[in-house]
């Protein structure tokens, strides 16, 4: 069998995309994974790297002075990658290398076929709303860029305005596959009278989470909002808790585990998936959560942001939002029927194995077979 080396400085066993990468290739591959954690599918080899070690560069000396291919050796988790993997340098045949920080391991490790790399985010610009992060991370992700993705064999990246600005910035090809939940067989359950509503994922201000609060203050009484958030940034919660104290309206929730995300939503009526252009990453994401709400049967609010919008006008998931603030959110509400609900469930029900991830890792298939296909 063609070898196959999945690489991801994550967590592989909470990595959902990357999860998916194994799911689907390990059947076909002789596949080893390279991560944090233990291992994550029954069926492959698993190169385990220590927990603690740093997958960002931590020397300012270097990174002031452009000396980024030191800075990129020098982090101790890409240094423990080279010890674990030096006797197959030259004896792998294909790597997927996850996200650019991967990417120079990946094309060190010389395979025989080709390096595929996915890029889950736009690096240059991942954390731009962070001053010392543009001073001292932005140029060296710029130079891995420019530097190395020319040379792997093909790319994928999680969304069309990711992929159009590689293309535009490095010149590449680049092809996108969705972070598309897997397809669940489910009926669209009826809107009441009381419609509910939802917003899952990570804590961050910059998300702007707090304008959903403020949207239900003068909401229509018929609706409600459930927030089951997971902690990121500390106090975040506590201060949107403080916020919400007043509005019976509000609560939150726990969250749950990945495997009963998908079920849990499908006890609401809208999914919530609104950020503002606080990055351009946020400005153009797909996330996950808009993906669940699919297999859940859940119709969706979203806001402006230009990917997520066109996804959801040309299957008809729900509505978009003039702006990502309180008052745009508030006005859609105040309009919003059970009737309407009802038909963008039903048009989700449509898109639901269209949108799925099994639609999706077609791309990456694709991808590893063009270079399994030179050998």
């Amino acid at each position: 069998m063609t070898s196959l080396l999945i690489v991801s400085f994550s967590t592989l066993t909470r990595d959902p995309r990357v999860q998916r990468q194994i799911d689907l290739l390990a059947p076909g591959y002789e596949v080893t994974t390279v991560g944090f954690g233990p291992r994550p599918h029954p069926e492959v080899t698993h190169v385990e790297l220590p927990s603690g070690t740093r997958a960002w560069p931590s020397s300012r000396q270097y990174l002031l002075t452009g000396r980024y291919r030191r800075a990129y050796w020098d982090m101790s988790a890409v240094r423990a990658a080279r010890e674990a993997l030096a006797d197959r340098v030259g004896a792998v045949d294909i790597v997927l290398a996850n996200d650019v920080n991967t990417v120079p391991l990946a094309l060190w490790l010389a395979p025989r076929l080709g390096v595929h790399a996915d890029l889950h985010e736009y690096a240059p610009r991942e954390k731009e709303h962070v001053l010392t992060w543009r001073w001292f991370i932005a140029p060296y992700q710029r130079w891995i860029c420019r530097i190395c993705l020319p040379e792997v064999a093909s790319v994928t990246t999680v969304s069309p305005g990711l992929a159009a600005e590689y293309t535009a910035r490095f010149g590449l090809d680049v092809e996108v596959v969705t972070n598309a939940s897997a397809y669940e067989e489910r009926t669209p359950r009826p809107t009441g009278e009381r419609i509910h509503l939802l917003h899952t994922g990570v804590a961050r201000a910059n998300r702007r989470l707090e304008s959903m609060i403020d949207a239900l203050r003068e909401a229509p009484a018929s609706f409600t909002l459930d927030l089951l958030l997971v902690p990121s940034e500390p106090g975040y919660i506590e201060a949107l808790r403080e916020r919400a104290a007043d509005l019976p309206a509000v609560t939150f929730r726990d969250p749950v585990p990945y495997t009963e995300l998908v079920s849990t939503v499908a006890e609401y009526d809208l999914s919530i998936v609104v950020f503002p252009a606080t990055t351009f990453n946020l400005e153009h994401s797909l996330p996950n959560k808009l993906f669940e709400a699919v297999q859940a049967r859940t119709a969706v609010l979203v806001g402006p942001s230009p990917d997520m919008a066109d996804l959801v006008r040309e299957h008809g998931l729900g509505q978009v939002l003039t702006g990502a603030d309180a008052g745009s959110l508030r006005a859609a509400l105040q309009s919003l029927t059970p009737a309407d609900v009802d038909r963008y469930k039903q048009a989700a029900d449509a898109a639901a194995r269209e949108l799925s991830a099994e639609h999706q890792v077609d791309t990456w298939q694709r991808a590893i077979r063009a270079i399994a296909a030179r050998g």
